[in-house]
């Protein structure tokens, strides 16, 4: 006998600002279901699992959910004013025998629940409100965005638990490594349209390709059908001079069929410029330590970052990814050790606070306040890439309309502040980007249209990034921040770094002395014993202040070269100096072999 569906919307009509959002809306979530829930950001995901939550009256339609039937919403901003502690905001539901399950939920999540409400930060806020409604294990749960502000094994943790769940449960998510593992059936929507797929996300990228074929398909055959009736409208009325006014009444029709397709939302028109060409060693850090207290963050890190380098930072929450970040770029000092930047940084950073956006001023102030965005004398321009373009037109380009621009930048969804925020940082040519957690809100589309850009860029880049997917398609290399000050080097993204850790795990713990990292484009080889001689060991010393100076002389000749007039104004000038850039860049590259040939002995 067939079970009764958990859940069940029928005919769901709902308009927000006179634009609907959804009409005519079917939808039905039976027992075991485990569903994504996809679309681009402000197509109505959250809007729609509040629906299903009923949270939000539609305005037709009816919810229906049997007697008996629990479901549960984890909340995005929950209200906890009425509770002391996050712990018992997270047990509010549940009856005494059963607060246990709110100490089980938190180890696996990695929160406290005797923290105070009113010092708890917004991720530890989110984690309660997830830790709640596991907790009460409903047999429907609905999760929005569950894995923002969990470290990847507080996000191994979630996979496991929901992998072993016999509830169902339908999530909204970035993490595509997250609904691969654990979703069965995928529900898109799309310009107000939900369409229901079962299968798991795992093929969904594919499906939504094969739809659009067909969609932009059918448009160019009714295209072609308009421009034959249109021909026919001009030229075989003027010929016979007698109106066939059923077929015009059917060009009517194609035309208002064509005019009420909803085109499709683009891409935001992205694109990082890269600077002047920085030196070929762009941070090199030795021996850095650092602690806060009693909690050691690194011990012993050695790490060399050469131009082009993707490299990802991974490791629990806390662990001080952020921190290492910034010692790197000189904005934090280490206890000891030292870091050397490289010549001719252009560094831009994307905050994972969003603390480069003012939250009160509103987009445009944002943008046309930024001291070097600012065009002078024009208060309505930001100079984009060295060209002046008018604020809202570059809005349009990180798909904000008209009306957002004089919104306050609290007024944006998550995903949408870090559209700003990247606004902001491809305005400006950089050769270094430190980027910290710039996955979280964006949508699938968006997250694709990042990760070609980082592969099309000539820099290097930065990553913290809890987002394994995202992390596999972007670095070349990962260090693994493991706490107690250990920090390793491994070569690839996290299936590389997951598929080596097992045998890292077997080595000694925290007595082991951690192996130097070092970021290179090739494997790192173990160390070997130092076999150097005297002269081989000043000769090493020398070499970083001798590969600084070539790469000063490099940029200085690069400067001279640029001048496109050079070599008509000055042949014998231009000649001499480009037969000087070759014999530097040689001399350079002949020098970094060699530091990197000695490093290796000793």
């Amino acid at each position: 006998m067939a079970r009764a569906p958990l859940l069940q919307l029928s005919s769901i009509s709902l308009t927000f600002g006179g634009n609907p959002v959804f009409d005519g809306l079917d939808l039905v979530v039976q027992p075991g279901d485990r569903v994504a829930l996809v679309g681009r950001n402000g197509s109505g995901k959250s809007t729609l699992m509040k629906v299903m939550a009923g949270l939000v009256d539609p305005d037709q339609g009816s919810r229906v959910i049997p007697p008996g039937v629990t479901v549960g919403y984890m909340e995005q901003d929950p209200d906890l004013s009425a509770f002391a502690t996050l712990g018992d905001y997270a047990a509010s539901a549940l009856p005494e025998t059963d607060v246990y399950r709110v100490a089980m939920v938190a180890e696996g999540l990695k929160f406290r629940p005797e923290t105070p409400v009113a010092t708890a930060s917004g991720g530890e806020r989110r984690r309660a409100a997830l830790a709640k409604l596991l907790a009460e294990a409903p047999e429907l749960m609905l999760l929005d965005e569950p894995t923002n502000h969990l470290d990847i094994q507080a996000i191994e943790w979630l996979e496991a638990e929901l992998s072993a769940t016999r509830a169902a449960f339908v999530v909204i998510s970035h993490d595509r490594s997250f609904l691969r593992a654990l979703t069965r059936a995928t529900l898109w929507i799309d310009r107000g349209e939900v369409r229901r797929r079962e299968s798991g996300f795992d093929g969904f990228e594919e499906w939504r390709e094969t739809v659009w074929a067909e969609e932009d398909e059918a448009r160019h055959k009714l295209e072609r059908k308009i421009k034959a009736e249109a021909k026919w409208a001009v030229e075989g009325i003027s010929a016979r001079r007698k109106r066939n006014m059923g077929r015009v009444r059917a060009l009517a029709a194609l035309r208002e069929e064509r005019s009420s397709m909803i085109r499709r939302q683009g891409t935001a028109a992205m694109e990082f410029e890269t600077g002047p060409t920085s030196g070929r060693k762009v941070i090199e850090a030795r021996g850095l330590e650092k602690a806060f207290g009693d909690q050691v963050i690194l011990r012993g890190l050695d790490l060399r970052i050469l131009r082009g380098d993707r490299v990802a930072f991974v490791g629990p929450n806390g662990v001080g990814k952020t921190t290492l970040l910034k010692m790197l770029v000189g904005e934090v000092a280490p206890d000891r050790g030292s870091v050397t930047l490289g010549t001719n940084l252009e560094v831009a950073v994307f905050d994972q606070t969003r603390a480069q956006l003012d939250a009160e001023a509103s987009l445009w102030d944002n943008l046309v306040g930024d001291p070097q965005m600012r065009v002078s004398g024009a208060a309505d321009q930001v100079m984009v890439r060295g060209t002046p373009r008018h604020v809202v037109a570059y809005l349009k380009d990180f798909l904000f309309d008209e009306a957002q621009a004089r919104a306050p930048v609290r007024s944006l969804s998550g995903g949408e502040k870090a559209r700003l925020l990247l606004a902001k940082l491809m305005a400006k040519p950089s050769n270094l980007l430190i980027l910290d957690e710039p996955t979280n809100d964006l949508d699938v589309e968006t997250l694709d249209l990042l990760q070609d850009i980082l592969g099309d860029y000539d820099g290097t880049v930065l990553l913290v990034s809890h987002d394994r997917d995202f992390i596999d398609r972007v670095a070349t290399a990962t260090v693994a921040l493991e706490g107690g000050g250990r920090a390793t080097v491994y070569p690839g993204g996290w299936s590389d770094y997951a598929a080596q850790r097992p045998a890292a795990a077997a080595q000694p713990g925290p007595a082991a002395k951690p192996v130097p990292a070092r970021v290179e484009q090739r494997p790192v080889s173990p160390p070997k014993a130092d076999g150097l001689s005297f002269t081989e060991r000043k000769r090493l010393e020398a070499l970083p202040a001798i590969i600084d100076r070539l790469e000063t002389e490099i940029a200085r000749l690069g400067e001279l070269l640029s001048d496109a007039d050079l070599f008509t104004r000055e042949p014998i000038k231009f000649r001499k100096a480009t037969e000087a850039m070759a014999e530097r860049q040689l001399a350079l590259s002949a020098a970094e072999e060699e530091w990197l040939a000695l490093e290796e002995r000793a």
